[in-house]
């Protein structure tokens, strides 16, 4: 980003530049992944930007990490299990709609039992689960059947 453009993906492609009176909306969705649309057809043309749903909307409150609560806090739990990739301090504020510093907390009580590993990468500290994180995200998933 910057100079006026937003970069979207990590392709090699040319940009696409918006024309005057050109609309760009951002959607969000229920699914797990993220694409681009256009309509050329009409005047102005449109653009979107379809993304993951986040924040207090997302369903954090899943299964998934309901038998994790008990064990290691809801929040915890709740953050523990959007580490299943590498994300930083602000985009797991950004999914978890808890305050920095709570974020903050919780990551320092996970990397010092172990349940989560973190990184430097430019600006940003990324974490991300272990394998012993990954067994008690696994574990608190309720069987399906």
């Amino acid at each position: 980003m910057g100079d006026g453009y937003l970069r979207i993906n990590r392709y090699d492609l040319p940009a696409r530049t918006l024309g005057t009176g050109s609309r760009l909306v951002f959607v969000p969705t229920h699914g797990a992944s993220s694409w681009v649309g256009w309509h050329l057809g009409g005047n102005p043309h449109r653009y979107a930007i379809y993304y993951p749903l986040a924040g207090r909307l997302a369903d954090l409150g899943s299964p998934r990490s309901a038998g994790l609560g008990p064990l290691v806090g809801v929040n915890r739990a709740r953050l523990l299990v959007l580490l299943d990739v590498p994300r930083s301090t602000s985009q797991l504020v950004t999914l978890s709609d808890l305050p920095l510093g709570s974020v903050g907390r919780h990551l320092r009580v996970l990397l010092d039992g172990g349940i989560v590993l973190r990184r430097r990468s430019g600006r940003e500290v990324l974490y991300w689960r272990t394998a012993l994180g990954d067994s008690l995200v696994a574990a608190g998933t309720p069987a399906s059947g």
